[in-house]
């Protein structure tokens, strides 16, 4: 008996012995006892293996399943599964299964108290049952119920996760079928169970480690590009205050701002047209024309806006628009960066401030000089050399031009768009109102349409024009008056006649430059409608100039005009042909017809 003993024989084997009974009895219950001893040593031996193996895992599911999957092997049940306390809910909700079939339990909540599992979470103390549906120490609900009735479970047994006094979750070993539960099989579980929960929250506080390490390594990296964007800043400030203190314009700015951000950077005037480029690969072309557009379009107020890839910014001074500025092809647009753009803005309005108000004081002196020379009692010794430093040279034959705009456009604007047009060598201001310019020239008409066409690209301005005179010249200076004189009617006479956006001068509106003229050219406005006749009767003998006046006294009428002339209505005929040959076709309309009355009376009175 003690070899069988010794050799673990099973208990049967020992009860069929035919010895002592009170001996058989003894053996027995040692044979007991060393059963109990083997089944806790293979019991500690699987929490060691799992302790091992939850040791290695740091994913938070991997381990919720791997402790469910455990506990249905040691348990030696039809199904575990595991549910965590909800902080914020104040329940209990299910997180891992092992063996589950049914998706209503797979995501079943416990408030506490209700269920076992409840019960389990409230007490903090394991409870079990050999049939949960007819064991009434447990409040049923109807979702629990439901949940545990469509998995097929009756035996439960819940222990809690409590790590420290801190409540984790519970965790469940159930059957299908009654069964009960012994106190080993609960304090297994509950091993089991403080095994898992001692991992969870170590999983928990690794898994929060890593969060806070990662939140450090960002909250680092964004000091890190802070840092870079405050020292970025820091260059752009000195760059900008260096160009600014050294006199430099936009094109440094711009250039010093690729060198910041990388990429390219455009300026843009106030109209949307290109002021400044620099960088590597601007847009050109179309794309530089919708770019443009774009902006204009697009951009508000002097805080960056973004446009698909390009960042721009509107450029004031004060409510005053000054032009855009748009940046692309940069790899990166942080806030430091922005911060950049933006003070770039800044400078650049203070430059095109600066650049405004220098040109501004030169116009002044432009326009104090020309208004000086057209005043009448101008002092040249004083005002010719004046001329010459800004490069308008009094010597030469000049011409006066007088600018007139249309409704709603400023005398500001007008002067630059002249002062574009007409370049360094003239003189443009403001005189009584109105825009005035000197420019070297010795036909007035040409120079008035030249300026006329130039600014109707992008304007519709008429033009009156006078001149030429030249500071050499006895009286130039009543003769400057006079011709600013001349060239404002000429100007006011194209708007009265519709000519609008035209330029002429007095000599070029025919009849009516007699009236406008402030010294009427008689003999040159005969000449020019009736100059090839009285050419081709000096030449030939010949009486065309009669001919004509005959045929306007007679009513334009051909056999009158032969009986005025005591000739043939043929000969009046042949005459008018030739008469059509050297004046051209048309002198017969009522305007032309007009010039040539006017000029045959004019010839007379010359005459006389």
């Amino acid at each position: 008996m003690l070899e069988m003993l010794a050799s673990g024989s099973p208990a049967a084997e020992l009860a069929a012995l035919d010895v002592d009974p009170h001996a058989r009895d003894l053996a027995m219950r040692i044979s007991g006892a060393f059963d109990v001893q083997r089944r806790r040593e293979q019991q500690l031996a699987a929490l060691v293996d799992t302790a091992g193996e939850l040791a290695a895992m740091n994913d938070p599911s991997v381990v919720l399943d791997a402790i469910v999957r455990r506990a249905r092997a040691l348990m030696g049940t039809d199904v575990a599964y595991l549910t965590l306390y909800d902080h914020a809910n104040g329940d209990t909700y299910m997180r891992a299964t092992a063996g589950s079939v049914s998706a209503q339990f797979q995501v079943v909540r416990l408030a506490f108290g209700a269920g076992l599992g409840g019960l389990v979470a409230e007490a903090r103390k394991p409870y079990w049952t050999a049939d949960y549906f007819a064991d009434a120490r447990f409040r049923h609900t109807h979702s629990i119920d439901g949940a545990v009735g469509d998995e097929g479970l009756v035996a439960i047994c819940g222990t809690p996760l409590i790590v420290k006094d801190e409540f984790v979750g519970v965790l469940f070993a159930s059957n299908r079928t009654p069964r009960p539960f012994t106190h080993d099989e609960v304090a297994l579980l509950g091993s089991l169970a403080t095994l898992a929960a001692v991992t969870i929250v170590q999983v928990r506080a690794v898994e929060e480690s890593s969060r806070t390490l990662a939140a450090l390594s960002e909250a680092t990296e964004r000091v890190q590009r802070y840092a870079a964007g405050i020292e970025r800043a820091a260059a752009a400030h000195d760059r900008f205050a260096e160009i600014v203190l050294e006199g430099g314009g936009v094109d440094d700015l711009t250039e010093s701002l690729t060198h910041l951000l990388g990429g390219w950077a455009i300026l843009l005037d106030e109209s949307g047209s290109p002021r400044s480029i620099a960088g590597a690969t601007p847009p050109s072309g179309d794309a530089l024309h919708a770019l443009c557009a774009r902006v204009v379009e697009r951009t508000r107020g002097g805080h960056v806006t973004r446009l698909d890839d390009v960042w721009t910014i509107g450029i004031a001074a004060t409510a005053d628009p000054l032009g855009f500025l748009a940046v692309g092809d940069v790899s990166t647009m942080d806030e430091s960066d922005e911060r950049t753009v933006e003070r770039a803005a800044v400078v650049t309005a203070l430059v095109l401030l600066g650049e405004r108000n220098r040109a501004e004081a030169r116009q002044q002196q432009r326009t104090d000089l020309i208004a000086g020379l057209v005043s009448g009692h101008a002092d040249l010794s004083a005002l010719g050399p004046a001329a010459r430093s800004l490069g308008v040279d009094l010597r030469e034959p000049s011409c006066l031009l007088v600018a007139r705009a249309g409704d709603g456009q400023s005398l500001r604007s007008l002067v630059l768009a002249v002062n574009a047009a007409l370049g360094g060598r003239s003189l443009v201001g403001v005189v009584d109102g109105h825009v005035a310019a000197l420019v070297p020239s010795s036909d007035p008409g040409s120079a008035a349409t030249d300026l006329a066409q130039r600014l109707a690209r992008t304007q519709s301005v008429t033009v009156g024009a006078a001149g030429p005179v030249r500071e050499s010249e006895s009286g130039y200076v009543a003769n400057l008056s006079a011709a600013h004189t001349e060239a404002l009617r000429t100007a006011e006479a194209l708007v009265a006649l519709g000519r609008h956006g035209d330029g002429a001068s007095a000599a070029d509106l025919g009849f009516a430059g007699l009236i406008v003229g402030t010294r009427p050219e008689v003999t040159a406005y005969v000449g020019s409608f009736l100059g090839p006749l009285l050419d081709y009767d000096e030449a030939r003998g010949t009486d065309l100039v009669g001919t004509l006046e005959a045929y306007f006294l007679a009513g334009a009428s051909p056999r009158h005009a032969a009986t005025r002339l005591h000739v043939h209505a043929n000969t009046v005929a042949q005459r008018l042909e030739r008469i059509t040959r050297l004046v051209g076709d048309g002198w017969q309309s009522p305007e032309r017809a007009l010039e040539l009355q006017l000029a045959l009376r004019l010839r007379h009175l010359v005459a006389s």
